[in-house]
Protein backbone atom coordinates (compact mmCIF):
# COMPACT_ATOMS: atom_id res chain seq x y z
CA UNK A 1 0.00 0.00 0.00
CA UNK A 2 1.09 3.46 -0.67
CA UNK A 3 1.01 5.84 1.87
CA UNK A 4 2.24 9.98 1.93
CA UNK A 5 5.68 11.02 4.01
CA UNK A 6 4.15 14.15 5.51
CA UNK A 7 6.03 16.06 7.95
CA UNK A 8 5.23 17.68 11.61
CA UNK A 9 4.21 20.47 10.21
CA UNK A 10 1.83 18.72 7.58
CA UNK A 11 3.52 19.36 4.63
CA UNK A 12 3.90 16.27 2.33
CA UNK A 13 7.30 15.59 1.28
CA UNK A 14 6.87 12.14 -0.93
CA UNK A 15 5.64 8.70 -0.54
CA UNK A 16 6.20 5.27 0.41
CA UNK A 17 5.43 2.09 -0.05
CA UNK A 18 4.31 0.12 2.84
CA UNK A 19 5.20 -3.74 2.44
CA UNK A 20 1.54 -5.85 2.66
CA UNK A 21 3.10 -8.82 4.43
CA UNK A 22 3.47 -6.58 7.47
CA UNK A 23 0.51 -3.66 6.79
CA UNK A 24 -1.92 -5.58 4.51
CA UNK A 25 -2.64 -8.30 6.08
CA UNK A 26 -6.24 -9.32 7.01
CA UNK A 27 -6.55 -8.27 11.07
CA UNK A 28 -7.19 -11.31 13.21
CA UNK A 29 -9.00 -10.05 16.14
CA UNK A 30 -8.21 -13.69 17.96
CA UNK A 31 -4.10 -12.96 18.09
CA UNK A 32 -4.55 -9.32 18.80
CA UNK A 33 -6.71 -10.32 22.14
CA UNK A 34 -4.25 -13.21 22.96
CA UNK A 35 -1.16 -10.51 22.82
CA UNK A 36 -3.24 -7.66 24.80
CA UNK A 37 -4.22 -10.36 27.72
CA UNK A 38 -0.36 -12.14 27.22
CA UNK A 39 0.93 -8.01 27.59
CA UNK A 40 -1.14 -7.05 30.23
CA UNK A 41 -1.10 -10.27 32.00
CA UNK A 42 2.86 -9.94 32.67
CA UNK A 43 3.37 -6.24 33.68
CA UNK A 44 0.85 -7.56 36.97
CA UNK A 45 2.59 -7.05 39.90
CA UNK A 46 1.08 -10.14 41.87
CA UNK A 47 2.38 -8.71 45.19
CA UNK A 48 -1.44 -9.33 46.54
CA UNK A 49 -1.27 -11.17 49.48
CA UNK A 50 -3.07 -11.91 52.71
CA UNK A 51 -2.37 -13.69 55.75
CA UNK A 52 -3.80 -16.93 56.27
CA UNK A 53 -4.19 -19.32 60.22
CA UNK A 54 -0.32 -19.91 60.16
CA UNK A 55 0.34 -15.39 60.01
CA UNK A 56 -1.97 -15.11 62.53
CA UNK A 57 -0.53 -13.99 66.03
CA UNK A 58 -3.03 -15.98 68.63
CA UNK A 59 -2.79 -18.71 70.50
CA UNK A 60 -3.44 -21.95 68.74
CA UNK A 61 -4.36 -23.34 72.29
CA UNK A 62 -8.09 -25.75 71.95
CA UNK A 63 -10.64 -23.00 73.19
CA UNK A 64 -12.69 -25.10 74.90
CA UNK A 65 -13.62 -29.13 75.69
CA UNK A 66 -14.21 -31.16 73.22
CA UNK A 67 -17.24 -32.30 74.73
CA UNK A 68 -19.81 -31.22 77.48
CA UNK A 69 -20.68 -27.47 76.39
CA UNK A 70 -23.27 -27.66 73.87
CA UNK A 71 -21.75 -25.78 71.71
CA UNK A 72 -19.48 -26.69 68.21
CA UNK A 73 -16.70 -28.34 68.05
CA UNK A 74 -13.84 -26.28 68.11
CA UNK A 75 -9.81 -25.92 68.15
CA UNK A 76 -7.61 -23.08 67.66
CA UNK A 77 -8.62 -19.57 67.31
CA UNK A 78 -7.13 -18.80 64.15
CA UNK A 79 -9.30 -20.73 62.01
CA UNK A 80 -10.85 -18.50 59.07
CA UNK A 81 -14.47 -19.18 61.43
CA UNK A 82 -13.68 -16.23 63.50
CA UNK A 83 -13.09 -12.87 63.65
CA UNK A 84 -9.20 -11.88 63.50
CA UNK A 85 -8.77 -15.39 62.19
CA UNK A 86 -6.80 -16.21 58.80
CA UNK A 87 -8.00 -16.13 55.51
CA UNK A 88 -8.84 -19.47 53.81
CA UNK A 89 -8.01 -19.21 50.09
CA UNK A 90 -6.68 -15.79 49.91
CA UNK A 91 -4.64 -14.25 47.10
CA UNK A 92 -0.59 -14.91 47.28
CA UNK A 93 1.94 -13.28 45.97
CA UNK A 94 2.78 -15.04 42.16
CA UNK A 95 3.32 -13.94 38.91
CA UNK A 96 0.60 -13.40 36.83
CA UNK A 97 2.82 -13.97 33.22
CA UNK A 98 1.93 -16.84 30.75
CA UNK A 99 3.96 -17.88 27.86
CA UNK A 100 3.09 -17.29 24.30
CA UNK A 101 4.99 -18.34 21.27
CA UNK A 102 7.43 -15.97 20.05
CA UNK A 103 5.72 -16.53 16.16
CA UNK A 104 2.97 -15.72 17.45
CA UNK A 105 3.69 -12.44 19.17
CA UNK A 106 5.49 -11.46 16.15
CA UNK A 107 2.04 -12.26 14.13
CA UNK A 108 0.04 -10.33 16.50
CA UNK A 109 2.36 -7.53 16.25
CA UNK A 110 1.84 -7.60 12.14
CA UNK A 111 -1.71 -7.99 12.44
CA UNK A 112 -2.22 -4.80 14.63
CA UNK A 113 0.08 -2.79 11.94
CA UNK A 114 -2.63 -4.04 9.15
CA UNK A 115 -5.58 -3.49 11.49
CA UNK A 116 -3.94 0.26 12.09
CA UNK A 117 -3.35 0.65 8.42
CA UNK A 118 -7.17 -0.83 7.48
CA UNK A 119 -8.67 1.92 9.58
CA UNK A 120 -6.47 4.85 8.39
CA UNK A 121 -4.84 5.53 11.72
CA UNK A 122 -0.90 5.29 9.95
CA UNK A 123 0.92 8.85 9.87
CA UNK A 124 4.40 8.39 8.15
CA UNK A 125 7.00 10.91 9.13
CA UNK A 126 9.96 11.87 7.56
CA UNK A 127 11.43 12.68 10.68
CA UNK A 128 10.38 13.61 14.52
CA UNK A 129 12.54 16.48 15.25
CA UNK A 130 12.31 19.40 16.91
CA UNK A 131 14.65 22.37 17.40
CA UNK A 132 14.22 23.23 21.09
CA UNK A 133 12.59 20.84 23.60
CA UNK A 134 9.47 23.12 24.32
CA UNK A 135 6.23 21.29 24.75
CA UNK A 136 4.03 24.56 24.18
CA UNK A 137 5.40 24.37 20.74
CA UNK A 138 4.81 20.85 19.68
CA UNK A 139 1.44 21.16 21.34
CA UNK A 140 0.51 23.55 18.83
CA UNK A 141 1.98 21.70 15.76
CA UNK A 142 0.05 18.84 17.03
CA UNK A 143 -3.21 21.11 17.20
CA UNK A 144 -2.69 22.23 13.45
CA UNK A 145 -2.51 18.83 12.00
CA UNK A 146 -5.44 17.52 14.22
CA UNK A 147 -3.20 14.81 16.52
CA UNK A 148 -4.75 14.10 19.67
CA UNK A 149 -4.18 10.45 21.05
CA UNK A 150 -0.92 8.78 18.93
CA UNK A 151 1.74 6.37 19.54
CA UNK A 152 4.61 7.74 17.75
CA UNK A 153 7.72 5.59 17.06
CA UNK A 154 10.99 6.63 15.69
CA UNK A 155 14.45 4.61 15.01
CA UNK A 156 16.81 3.05 17.31
CA UNK A 157 16.57 6.25 19.56
CA UNK A 158 14.51 8.98 19.29
CA UNK A 159 15.81 12.62 19.34
CA UNK A 160 16.03 13.71 23.02
CA UNK A 161 14.63 16.96 22.03
CA UNK A 162 11.51 15.30 20.97
CA UNK A 163 11.14 13.16 23.57
CA UNK A 164 11.70 15.68 25.96
CA UNK A 165 8.65 18.26 24.45
CA UNK A 166 6.07 15.63 24.31
CA UNK A 167 6.59 13.82 26.91
CA UNK A 168 4.11 15.80 28.94
CA UNK A 169 1.63 16.09 26.04
CA UNK A 170 -1.63 13.59 27.82
CA UNK A 171 -2.34 11.29 24.79
CA UNK A 172 0.89 11.46 23.27
CA UNK A 173 3.62 8.58 23.72
CA UNK A 174 6.91 8.24 22.34
CA UNK A 175 8.91 4.76 21.88
CA UNK A 176 12.05 3.82 19.64
CA UNK A 177 11.28 1.01 16.96
CA UNK A 178 12.37 -2.02 19.33
CA UNK A 179 9.52 -0.95 21.77
CA UNK A 180 6.60 -0.99 19.40
CA UNK A 181 4.50 -3.11 21.20
CA UNK A 182 0.18 -4.06 20.29
CA UNK A 183 -0.90 -2.68 23.31
CA UNK A 184 -0.25 0.75 22.74
CA UNK A 185 -0.78 0.60 19.26
CA UNK A 186 -4.62 -0.06 19.93
CA UNK A 187 -4.86 2.09 22.39
CA UNK A 188 -3.82 5.13 20.92
CA UNK A 189 -6.00 6.74 17.58
CA UNK A 190 -2.91 7.15 15.26
CA UNK A 191 0.45 5.31 14.97
CA UNK A 192 3.02 7.76 13.45
CA UNK A 193 5.99 6.15 11.90
CA UNK A 194 9.44 7.68 10.95
CA UNK A 195 10.48 6.70 7.85
CA UNK A 196 13.34 5.35 9.97
CA UNK A 197 11.19 3.15 12.23
CA UNK A 198 9.46 1.80 8.47
CA UNK A 199 12.13 0.81 7.06
CA UNK A 200 13.80 -1.06 10.87
CA UNK A 201 10.14 -2.85 10.91
CA UNK A 202 10.45 -3.99 7.21
CA UNK A 203 13.56 -5.19 8.13
CA UNK A 204 12.98 -7.21 10.98
CA UNK A 205 10.04 -8.84 9.45
CA UNK A 206 11.93 -9.35 6.09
Amino acid sequence: MKIDITSIDGGTTGSIELSDDIFGLEPRQDLIARMIRYQLAKRRAGTHAVKNRADIWRTGKKMYKQKGTGGARHGSARVPQFRGGGRAFGPVVRSHAHDLPKKVRALALRHALSAKAKDGGIIVWAGAEVDEPKTKALRDKFAKIGLGSALIIDGAAPQANFSLAARSIPSIDVLPVQGINVYDILRREKLVLTKAAVDALEARFK
